[in-house]
Order: C-alpha cells, then structure tokens, then sequence
C-alpha cells in the first residue's frame, strides 16, 4: 500500500470563452481524481480568482454533464498577473499569486488559454510555480500545436453563416461580406472561405487591393453570377494600412527610449482606431466599383458559443488527460500540444509571445487560389 501523499492541483481558465473549455476541465478532474485520487481546485475567472484567492473544489459528480455545455463553468477573465487593476491601481501581483499557490500547497497549477494566457503562465513559471498549459483559442493561432481547443467549433459555425449568406447574395444580386474573428491570423477565414464556396477570401497574412477584389467581382460577373461572397478576417488590412503599420511597429522595435516607445504605441492605437470598421468602407468601395449592392454581416461572438463539436470535445479530453500524465511524471513548464493524433510537451518559453500565422504558401491558401478563390492580393 501506497504511503505517498495525493497531489493538489489547480486549474483555470483564461482569456475569450471557446468551445471545448469544459471538456478540457472535465478531462483534467476526472483523470485526476479518478485514477490518481488527487485533489483538484478550480479558480473562478482566470488568473483574477487567483489573485482574489476565489476557488472551489472540484469533485467527479460535478464534472458530469458539463462535456457538451459551452464557454467555461469557472468563468473567465482577461486580467494579466502583472498589470492588474485593483481598485483603480495598475499592481503586479504575481507575487501574490506565488504566495496564493504556496498557501493551498499546490502541485501543480494548469493553464487552459491563448496567446496572452501562455506569456503570463511564463510570467508564473519564471517565478517558480509548477505549470502545465492547455492551448485554446478560436483562433487557432497557438504556435507549436496542431489544433487548440475551439477552433472546429468556431470553423462550422462560420462555415455554416457563409453557407446561409449565399441565398440571399444570390436571391438579390448582392455583394455579401461575411467578417470573421481573427485580428491577426486567417485561418478562421480561410478554413470557412474555403468551406463555405466563399469568391474572395482576405486575411491579416495577405494585405488586399479593392481593386483586385473589384476585379474578381467584375469576372463573376461578365459570367452571369451577379453575387459574390466575400470572407474577410476582422484583422485583415489593405496594402496601404499593412504597410503603415509594418513602419510603426518596426519604429517600436527600435525605439531607444520610453518616448520613442510611446510615440510608436500612440501610432499603432491611431492605425488600429481609423482600421475599426473597415469591412463596413469595403463595403462600400466595392459598391461604387462594382457597381452592385453591397451588405455587411459580422458574425462576432456567435463564433465563440454554444455547443461544442465532437472533434472539440475529443481535443480538449485527449490533452486534458494527457496533462495529467505529464503532472505525475513531474513535466512543468510546458503547453500539451496536439501532435496528429497524439501530444507532445513542448516548453511554454517556446510558445509565449509566438504567433500560428497562415504562411503564404500554405496549403489552403494554395487549395483556395487553384479553385479559383480571390484573395486580394
């Protein structure tokens, strides 16, 4: 008979809700509990609960029923270890957090987020906590992993809205563009644009010329197809503002001081700022350049809700339960990444600050241009 003691984890969720959350955290406490009979805590609202110390308990019982609901039963947040706002103060508080975990003898604390969540678990890492990362985001933009959970849900729901958009582009002899989350990489659009017969596909990988796009529009045409649908990412640029923007975070990256730094960042706002509605300006340049009425329509957080696909599902309990593995092998400091049908442990230092952009000659992209999609460029 074992004498060792049960290890006590934690685990929370981090940044935007996505489909597949509670899959991932059903995985977690189910491993845990029933084949290891640790302890398992959950924080309520990303690394906030943790700061506030706000947890419960987990048990097994609890766990059922939650593998098809979607967002996420510990609730989220976007709030950042070391640019916290409490009471109206900017604090860093991941010393706090230290002391937190330390408090409740923590084993091992899980991750399940993005991008921002990744950098902050580096924070925590560097700071000694033992961390294992889970990569979710419907962006599907995690460097170092297949798939991250959210992304397949997030894919058919917007397949499906570019699928619904087409009879009533073709009933009214319409310019129809279907924008699509995604600031700063595509493959949210391209994977829908491709799935749902899109005619022009744009995306933040591929800065666009209207007229180009006018240009594909006009083809359709003179072939008798007065209606076009048009997949735009909401971070998608036209070659002007790419290019306004590639200057201004080059002048950032070299800036020699905190003046320089701010004047770059004032930059960037004022470039984010004029890009806010530019679908809608598109819209509008194609009207007058087609000559054919143009309509908008954003999808927004639709994308991020409701029911979780079954290949979600599968993804978030295939490296749920691998984290586990990795906690009783005493693994810290890594994101479980999706590997084909199987993970790997890659370092979360390899993945924080990195961004899953759509390369130029990926194989979508290619797929999309040889069935004669227009991607602006």
């Amino acid at each position: 008979m074992s004498t060792r003691k049960p290890k006590r984890i934690g685990i929370l969720t981090a940044g935007g809700d996505s489909p597949g959350l509670n899959a991932a955290i059903r995985a977690v406490g189910k491993a845990a509990i029933g084949t290891h009979g640790w302890q398992v805590i959950g924080f309520r609202d990303g690394f906030l609960g943790l700061v506030e110390n706000r947890w419960e308990e987990l048990y097994k019982d609890g766990l059922s029923g939650i593998l098809t609901v979607g967002g996420t039963v510990l609730g989220t947040s976007r709030e950042k270890p070391h640019r916290m706002k409490i009471k109206g103060e900017t604090r860093d508080l991941t010393g706090t957090i230290v002391a937190n975990c330390r408090k409740l003898r923590l084993d091992a604390l899980v991750c399940i987020g993005g991008g921002g969540t990744h950098k902050n678990a580096l924070r925590l890492v560097e700071k000694g906590l033992p961390i294992i990362t889970l990569p979710k985001t419907i962006d599907n933009d995690v460097a170092l992993t297949d798939a991250t959970i959210g992304f397949d849900t997030a894919l058919g729901i917007a397949t499906e809205a570019v699928d619904r958009l087409h009879s009533t582009a073709h009933s009214h002899h319409r310019i129809i563009l279907a924008e699509i989350m995604g600031h700063r990489a595509g493959w949210l659009a391209l994977g829908a644009g491709i799935a749902g017969g899109a005619d022009v596909i744009l995306l933040p990988e591929i800065p666009y010329d209207a007229k180009n796009v006018a240009a594909a529009i006009a083809r359709r045409s003179q072939r008798g197809l007065n209606f076009s649908i048009v997949a735009v990412a909401e971070g998608a640029l036209p070659r002007e503002d790419a290019a306004a923007f590639a200057v201004a975070k080059r002048y950032l990256e070299h800036a020699r001081d905190a003046h320089e730094k701010a004047r770059a960042k004032e930059e960037i706002a004022a470039l984010e700022a004029r890009h806010s509605g530019h679908s809608l300006r598109l819209a509008k340049q194609l009207e007058q350049l087609t000559g054919l009425e143009s309509r908008v329509s954003i999808l927004g957080y639709v994308q991020r809700g409701g029911t979780p696909s079954a290949v979600d599902r599968l993804l978030g309990t295939r490296l749920g339960t691998a984290c586990v593995d990795f906690i009783a092998a005493g693994q810290f400091g890594i994101m479980v990444a999706a590997r084909g049908d199987g993970v790997k442990a890659v370092p979360i230092k390899d993945v924080a600050g990195c961004l899953k952009t759509v390369p130029p000659n990926h194989q979508w992209v290619e797929a999309a241009r040889r069935v004669g999609t227009c991607l602006g460029d």
